[in-house]
């Protein structure tokens, strides 16, 4: 049985971390909009996409952070079912917004692991003409072996060594999403009760 080992990123570093992250994306807005007005375009309407259900948390203190206005149009798939610790494909369970065209948008994710979501995330939408498209994630899982798919986020929170975590919002089995703090777990050999 998964049981957790210890706190690796503690609610404290988590909230100056978003906090300096929504400030950044809102800002990285700001200046696109700029430039798009400089050149005679006008800026799209900011839409956030976060994927549900681990990114959540992360999306509620994000988009808090920035101070713009925005639309949020969550979309849920899965890569991790039931008891899974690995990545087991991605599945989308609920439909990805197809109203994005010129719309400048931020993909939301609470970790980028194998790079699959991501990766199929970012083609669905970037197939429907956005001014621009932009990968934020809490954590950036490194993977000895590579990812699976080669995905580059614009923002990541926090870089960690490839081990399975659970808490603000990430889960094992869909427990443990409220912990406020990123915890480690590990296999203590007990069968699953």
């Amino acid at each position: 049985m998964l049981t957790i080992r210890g706190v690796l990123l503690e609610r404290q570093a988590i909230a100056q971390r978003v906090e300096a992250l929504g400030r950044q994306i809102a800002a990285d807005l700001q200046a696109e909009g700029d430039r798009l007005q400089a050149r005679g375009q006008a800026p799209g309407p900011i839409v956030m996409v976060p994927v549900l259900t681990g990114a959540l948390v992360f999306t509620a203190d994000l988009i808090r952070a920035m101070g713009v206005k925005m639309s949020i149009r969550p979309v849920t798939l899965s890569s991790y079912p039931g008891k899974s610790t690995t990545s087991q494909g991605v599945t989308v369970q609920g439909g990805v917004p197809t109203d994005l065209a010129g719309a400048r948008v931020v993909i939301v994710d609470d970790i980028l692991d194998s790079g699959r979501t991501l990766g199929l995330l970012r083609r669905l939408i970037s197939a429907q003409n956005p001014q621009s498209v932009r990968l934020a994630v809490l954590l950036d899982k490194q993977k000895a072996a590579g990812r699976d798919e080669d995905v580059s986020v614009e923002y990541a929170g926090f870089v960690i060594a490839d081990e399975f975590v659970v808490g603000y919002g990430l889960d094992f089995d869909g427990y443990y999403r409220n912990l406020p703090d990123i915890c480690t777990m590990h296999d203590d050999g007990k069968p699953e009760a």
